[in-house]
C-alpha cells in the first residue's frame, strides 16, 4: 500500500516558522489538468539573473558567480555551480526600455559560463538583460 502524508504546513521543530524541504531529483508533480506528470527538478531554471550592463550591476541572481563586461553589448556570465554539459538552454530578454530594435542573445555556452550580447538594430549596445538557463547541474 502506498503511503500518503496530508498536512497544512511544514514548520521547524520549534514550530516557529517554515523549514527547508529537500526533494529528490526524480520528484514529479501532476499537471494542471491532472493528466500528465512532469519531473519537478528538470523543469526548474538553474541560473536566473537581471544584468544592467551600462552600470555593470547584477540584480536578482541565482547561481551566478560573476559577470564580466567585455565591451559594448558583450558580456560573460560565470556560474557558481556548473552545468553537466554545454547543452543548457537559455531564455533571454532585453528588458531595456527605449526606441529601436533592442534584443539580447546568448552567443556562446560552456558547462561553466555563457556569453551574451545586446543589440539595438545591428549595433552592439549595453542593455538591461534578463536570462534564465535550464539544464542539469553537474
Amino acid at each position: 500500500m502506498t503511503s500518503q502524508l496530508n498536512v497544512d504546513a511544514i514548520v521547524d521543530k520549534a514550530g516557529s516558522g517554515g523549514t527547508n524541504v529537500k526533494i529528490g531529483n526524480t520528484s514529479t508533480y501532476v499537471s494542471d489538468g491532472g493528466n500528465v506528470t512532469q519531473n519537478l527538478v528538470q523543469g526548474l531554471a538553474k541560473c536566473v539573473y537581471t544584468y544592467l550592463q551600462a552600470s555593470n550591476t547584477l540584480e536578482n541572481s541565482t547561481n551566478v558567480s560573476s559577470i564580466t563586461d567585455t565591451s559594448a553589448g558583450v558580456f560573460t556570465c560565470t556560474y557558481s555551480s556548473a552545468f553537466s554539459s554545454d547543452t543548457a538552454n537559455s531564455v533571454v530578454s532585453a528588458i531595456d526600455a527605449g526606441a529601436g530594435n533592442r534584443f539580447s542573445m546568448c552567443v556562446t555556452r560552456t558547462a561553466s559560463n555563457h556569453g551574451g550580447r545586446g543589440f539595438n538594430g545591428t549595433s552592439a549596445t549595453d542593455l538591461q538583460h534578463g536570462f534564465a538557463v535550464f539544464g542539469d547541474l553537474a
